[in-house]
């Protein structure tokens, strides 16, 4: 029986097929961590169980990647828990599926929760999937509730539901609020979306105030800095636990550098520092990996589409929402990067918008280490030896990142926290 090959992400695929092989013992084992290996089972259950894939007698994944650059293979690898032995003439490691953690998607039947929640649900390492919304949350649990993965999927509509939806989470992600619109600057949002952002904030604080928040309800800048207040005045603020989600950006700056270089996506790592809005986002070009040559001008445009992404979105879809599918995507990076880190892996980076000490400013986005705990370091080597050009523009957002913060923290302090 064959399965055809199925891609996971546009960016990087990771290619699933089956074959007919010998069959082996009862159990599923694993060969050597090489780029390609290979997944051999005696009952097709264990792919009924796991994957939602079509049983067979044995399953190939040849993957550098799905939402991870070429960490994703790594991260398949460690959604399991090994056991080495024996077999044959062969050295095999046996593996069982370890999906342990619990995540609450608030916001989940809007346009970026929706297809967070599909790619959420893919996860290996999700048990349970909470979806909580004020309204229109059944019907998107129902459908998401036929895929065959091993998630529970709960539906929570309404703020009596709010404190359920939250008991037991590892990690929230907000994307509660309203999209951009065509005219629409991200601090257009922030009358709406902050007083949203404080009352998911403060539930989180009284329900599971130890999980991972991820904030992506715009304007992020803004947004993150009224959730720590939120959570200071709670009594329960642990600034390695609380993120901005600024993982679009970096999205965005592998890929459009790849295009304009012809570089292999997959290879394509740029760090992006500042915040999450407009000149506040600055993708530090003299930092790629692999290293490439970029002129003035190249450097320039790239920089300035970085920056622009998210209204080349809004203003192609013409008034019918912001970018949504790009955002999904990203989130469900930076989810699974956060779940590995809390599943024990110790080699997890990711660029996110953070309480930090590497500039003057209070939060700033960088590259920060993963770890069970939350921020375990945040990386201070990207800003060491920038261009000139890095250097003004660093020095420019900086006023404004201030000011987006302030008004934030200006925000919180003036709505007093329910009891």
């Amino acid at each position: 029986m064959k399965l055809t090959s199925c891609k996971m992400a546009a960016a990087s695929t990771a290619n699933f097929f089956t074959t007919s092989t010998a069959p082996c013992n009862s159990k599923p084992y694993m060969v050597s961590k090489s780029k390609s290996f290979g997944l051999r089972f005696n009952s097709p259950n264990y792919l009924r169980s796991f994957s939602g894939l079509k049983a067979a007698t044995s399953v190939n994944c040849e993957s550098e990647s799905s939402f991870l650059g070429k960490e994703s293979t790594a991260a398949l690898r460690d959604s399991f828990a090994p056991k080495a032995r024996k077999q044959n003439r062969d050295t095999v490691t046996r593996f069982q599926p370890r999906a342990s953690f619990k995540v609450a998607i608030l916001g989940a039947a809007g346009g970026i929760g929706q297809p967070l929640a599909l790619l959420i649900k893919m996860s290996p390492l999700v048990s349970t999937l909470h979806l909580y919304d004020i309204a229109n949350v059944r019907g998107v649990t129902a459908d998401l509730s036929h895929c065959n993965t091993p998630s529970q999927v709960l539906d929570f509509t309404g703020t009596a539901e709010l404190p359920n939806s939250l008991k037991g989470v590892d990690v929230v992600v907000i994307p509660a609020g309203v999209p951009r619109k065509p005219g629409m600057t991200r601090d257009d949002l922030f009358n709406i979306n902050a007083n949203i952002v404080k009352d998911l904030v403060e539930a989180v604080a009284d329900t599971c105030p130890d999980a991972f928040i991820h904030i992506i309800s715009n304007p992020v800048n803004s947004t993150v800095p009224i959730a720590a207040e939120v959570l200071k005045q709670k009594g329960v603020y642990d600034p390695k636990k609380l993120f901005g989600v600024t993982t679009p950006d970096v999205v965005r700056a592998n890929t459009f550098v790849a295009q304009k270089k012809n570089l292999k996506l997959i290879d394509v790592d740029v760090p992006v520092v500042g915040g999450h809005a407009g000149i506040t986002i600055l993708p530090l070009l003299s930092k790629i990996k692999p290293s490439v040559s970029l002129t003035d001008e190249e450097v320039e445009e790239l920089t300035v589409r970085i920056q622009n992404a998210g209204t080349e979105v809004v203003d192609a879809k013409a008034g019918a929402g912001s970018a949504t599918l790009s955002m999904a995507y990203a989130a469900a990076r930076f989810m699974e990067s956060s779940l590995r880190a809390l599943d024990g892996d110790s080699d997890v980076y990711e660029c996110s918008y953070v309480q930090s000490e590497l500039t003057e400013l209070p939060f700033f986005a960088s590259r920060v280490k993963l770890g069970k705990n939350g921020v375990e370091a945040v990386i201070p080597s990207d800003l060491q030896g920038l261009t000139e050009y890095e250097a003004k523009a660093l020095e420019a957002l900086k006023p404004e990142l201030k000011a987006s913060t302030e008004k934030g923290v200006a925000f919180a302090n003036k709505q007093p926290v329910a009891a």
